[in-house]
């Protein structure tokens, strides 16, 4: 497995309990949706598989890499796009990639190649002239998410990336995470509380209070019932 591996993985705020041995694997080139309400569980989850937090117990591996053993190595498998927007806004599209890259200890031309290239693979490569701040919600995802790629990663975590985009921007985003699982070859855990963003044939693991409750292809789960009624009667969700 060179994907991404957790296993009973556990992690509380004193008394409470945010994830509860909860585990499940994600293949090599492989999309997943992390399905879950809010406060399910899903934003600590990202922030253990990103060293943000350290589980209580449990295991995490990435790209290969156990993340306690060897962390550095695991950590250099992950691009991130946390839910909240990250870019420097005074910066162009491409200087923000470029200043990511340097962190990652790429520089000159190399930094403008990746950068340039996972430009080009967003579509975003004829706005890499223009400041972030003068981008739409859509686009400054997308740049987001390019930057994520720019050090070459195995494994691609998006924690709730469509927060405050309207629908077309929504749908384009998931298309591009979906093309980079299906021709890039990458792992994908996409993070979600919204079942309209699920297709019937991807991935689905479902959390809710900090335990996996479903784990497997959408449409096995749903069969002939709308995902958001099912989704609903698993959570209790308050429609």
């Amino acid at each position: 497995m060179t994907g991404l591996c957790i296993e009973n993985l556990s992690y509380s705020y004193g008394r409470k309990q945010a994830l509860d041995s909860a585990g499940f694997d994600v293949a090599p080139g492989a999309f997943c949706a992390l399905l879950g309400p809010n406060g399910a569980g899903k934003s600590t989850l990202f922030a253990l598989l990103t060293r943000l937090l350290v589980a209580d117990g449990g295991r995490i591996g990435i790209g290969g890499f156990d993340l306690q053993a060897d962390r550095g190595r695991a950590l250099g498998q992950i691009g991130v796009v946390f839910q909240q927007p990250t870019l420097d806004l005074d910066l162009t599209v491409r200087r923000n990639l470029i200043y990511f890259a340097a962190l990652h200890g790429i520089g000159g031309r190399d930094a403008d190649r990746r950068a340039m290239a996972a430009l080009e693979r967003l579509g975003m490569a004829e706005r890499a002239g223009e400041r972030a701040r003068d981008l739409n919600g859509g686009h400054r995802r997308r740049t987001e998410i390019a930057r994520a790629l720019v050090h070459d990663p195995r494994v691609l975590l998006l924690d709730e990336p469509t927060v405050g985009l309207d629908a077309a921007s929504r749908a384009a985003i998931t298309e591009h995470a979906h093309a980079l699982a299906r021709d890039a070859g990458l792992t994908v855990l996409w993070a979600t509380h919204l079942t309209d963003e699920v297709r019937p044939d991807d991935r689905l693991v479902i959390l809710h209070k900090g335990q996996v409750l479903s784990d497997g292809i959408a449409s096995d789960l749903t069969g002939d019932r709308p995902l958001s009624e099912v989704f609903l009667g698993m959570t209790d969700a308050a429609p």
